[in-house]
This record gives structure tokens, C-alpha cells and sequence, in this order.
């Protein structure tokens, strides 16, 4: 979940007031039922966290911007692009950073240099991309939706003056959390036609649905603080308790989004406060933290989006081993779930391809060899 201090919401009365929204200095956790965080995001993994694959000289990197037009309105998206530099039997594999409040494409740089660097009988080309209003893209006033989302998503992958528009059907996406499951979702429409998924400690609910669920009352009490969080004044304000906040972000990091406390450094913390102060931060974390960007509503929809695709595409499930209880147990029910290619668990808890990046690459490189072997 997103660093916030927590948020108290009472079922009831039917509107907020100040017994039935209070903020206080204790942090989400899945053991604390009546508590509420966002769900945040760390930097680079730091050394200590795992082995690192040292660049060869032959590996190049860039960043760049790619300007996404959505209702008029052009958005200039933030991408970083890492690829070894032989052009023999190249694929692209396309990594999509967890959606939260601090989101950024930090967690999956590592990976990425990992798995480019790695000998095989593919050479891989790594993009990562930051959503809108996330993470180093802009982050305009929209009403930012799971539907939002998808569109980009699809946008991204298919325009003709995309960073991917030479990848052709041999596309792999690896995601994180809810990123994965709007890929999914993307995919079971028939909007974008990946070679595979990889699903890494895959999500589907924000922190207020998940604890309070989404019934009539609790909607419209999501909609009023959504309203509070994107206006002028008094949204910045409020921001700036739940999310804003170092000492928050650290404590929420610590609680249960590292599997390790001693891997929460002061320059992680840092750099994702830094995200915090951005222009139109806190526009696309009020839909987060009010489910507008859950791609479904029940475990039953998110299972029925692996079955989809089952025949269709292979798709990995990641699940992390520390996970939040309630998160945890979503991952859990993919386990020989219809369309899960493959199921494998690895140490960490929300954030595991940053906390651990040369386990996840390791998984995630034996499945892009076996998906290799098979389309070749």
C-alpha cells in the first residue's frame, strides 16, 4: 500500500465527519482491520538487497518521452529503454511498474539490466514505462479510472510512433501488482496481443475497498474524499498527511510494502518523497486509494481474466512470500488457477521485483526461455 498515515473510516454515519474520518500516526497494516494506507513504491534496488548484473560495455541505455494525446490533451510519458547492442533473434519484453501513489519505473531498472545482460538464445530489449500521472510522467488533472489506464496501456503498445512499435508479436509484459492486472484485462478484450504475461505479486483492489468493500455507502463516501483530495486548497492538505510525508513513507515501507526493514533506506525514502512534491501528484493516487483504478471488483473477475487467456498465451504468477495477509491470499488463489502458466513464490512482500530484483529476474528469465523455445 501506498505511505499514508492511516486513514479511520467509520461504517457509519452515511457521511464523513469528524468521528467518522480522523488521521493518525500509525500505518496500514493487513492485521490492523480498521486502518487504511496507500499502497507506495521504493527506488533502485540497493545492493544489498541482491546480486546486481554488471553492464557489459555492449549494453546501451536511454530515457526518453513519448507524448500521449488522451481527450485533447497531450501527456508526455516517461520511458527508459535498455537493450544489448547484437541485433540477432531480438524480442521485447515491456515492464510496467505497480500502481500506486509513488510509482515509478525504479522498481523494475535492475530486472531490466538483468535480464538484457543476460546470454541466451533471445536477446532481449527492456522497456520500462511510467503511467500517467505517475511516477516521471506528467500528471494532468483527468479522471483517472482502471478504463484510463487500459487505454494507455493499449495506446503505448500499439501506436505507430511508439517506443514498441517495431516489437511485433513477440511482445512479453511483466507487471506489477495492479499493472499486471490491467494487462490481463487488456488482453482477455482482444486490445493488445502480447506473446506472454508475467504477473509479479499481482493486485486488483485499493487499500479503502479491499477493508471496507463497496457497498453504495462506502462508494459515495469514496467519492467525497476523492473530491477532497483533488481539490485546490484543502487537497494538497490532506495529501500531505495521508501521503506527503518521510517519516510516513519509511514507516509504511518497514510495515509490510519491504519484506526486510533493513532494506528501507534513507535514499529510498527520499526519492519517493521527492514524487510526492510533483505538479498533479495527487490527482491519480485519489483514484488509487478510492478503487477507481481496480480493474475489477471480485476475486471471481480476477481469476476469470487468467481463464480467458487459458490456450491463449502463457502467463506467470510471481507471488510474494511476505505479502499483506489479504493481498497474499488474492496471489495465493492463482496457485493451478485456469490460465496460470506457470506458479512460483519468491521472497518479499508488495514490492519483490525491487526488494529481490536477481530472484525475480532469475524466475523471470526461465519463463521468457521456455516461452522462447516454444515460439521459435
Amino acid at each position: 500500500m501506498a505511505p499514508a498515515a492511516a486513514l479511520f473510516i467509520s461504517p457509519s454515519p452515511a457521511k464523513f465527519s469528524r468521528s467518522s474520518i480522523s488521521f493518525s500516526p500509525r500505518f496500514f497494516s493487513p492485521r490492523l482491520k480498521n486502518s487504511i494506507g496507500i499502497r507506495c513504491i521504493s527506488s533502485s534496488a540497493d545492493p544489498a538487497k541482491g546480486t546486481l548484473v554488471a553492464e557489459r560495455p555492449s549494453i546501451s541505455s536511454k530515457s526518453g518521452n513519448w507524448q500521449w494525446r488522451f481527450q485533447d490533451t497531450p501527456i508526455n510519458i516517461y520511458y527508459e529503454e535498455s537493450t544489448e547492442e547484437r541485433s540477432a533473434n531480438k524480442k521485447d519484453i515491456l515492464m510496467i511498474p505497480t500502481i500506486s501513489d509513488v510509482c515509478t519505473v525504479d522498481e523494475w531498472r535492475v530486472v531490466a539490466k538483468d535480464i538484457v545482460a543476460r546470454e541466451g538464445n533471445v536477446n532481449w530489449r527492456a522497456t520500462i514505462v511510467d503511467w500517467p500521472g505517475l511516477g516521471d510522467s506528467e500528471r494532468p488533472l483527468l479522471n483517472y479510472s482502471a478504463d484510463v489506464m487500459e487505454h494507455f496501456l493499449v495506446q503505448f503498445m500499439n501506436a505507430v510512433d511508439s517506443p514498441l512499435r517495431n516489437s511485433g508479436e513477440d511482445l512479453v509484459i511483466a507487471g506489477g501488482g495492479h499493472a499486471a492486472t490491467i494487462a490481463l484485462r487488456a488482453a482477455g478484450k482482444g486490445l493488445i496481443k502480447p506473446s506472454a504475461i508475467a504477473a509479479v505479486a499481482p493486485t486488483w483492489s485499493g487499500p479503502l475497498p479491499i477493508v471496507f468493500g463497496r457497498s453504495s455507502e462506502m462508494e459515495s463516501r469514496y467519492g467525497l474524499l476523492r473530491g477532497t483530495l483533488r481539490a485546490p486548497a484543502v487537497g494538497w492538505m490532506m495529501y500531505n498527511v495521508l501521503v506527503s510525508n518521510e517519516k510516513a513513507i519509511e514507516s509504511q515501507y518497514k510495515s509490510h510494502v519491504y519484506a526486510d526493514p533493513g532494506n528501507v533506506t534513507p535514499s529510498v525514502v527520499k526519492s519517493r518523497y521527492a514524487l510526492t512534491k510533483r505538479k498533479g501528484a495527487r490527482y491519480a493516487p485519489a483514484a488509487f486509494l478510492t478503487g477507481l483504478l481496480d480493474p475489477v471488483k471480485t476475486r471471481d473477475e480476477f481469476l476469470d481474466l487468467f481463464a480467458k487467456l487459458d490456450g491463449e498465451i502463457p502467463i506467470l504468477v510471481v507471488s510474494a512470500k511476505n505479502a499483506p495477509k489479504r493481498s497474499k491470499a488474492e496471489m495465493d488463489a492463482l496457485e493451478g488457477a485456469k490460465g496460470v502458466t506457470k506458479f512460483v513464490e519468491v521472497p518479499g512482500a508488495l514490492l519483490p521485483q525491487e526488494e529481490y530484483p536477481s530472484t525475480v529476474a532469475e524466475e523471470l528469465s526461465k519463463f521468457l526461455q521456455s516461452v522462447s523455445l516454444v515460439s521459435s
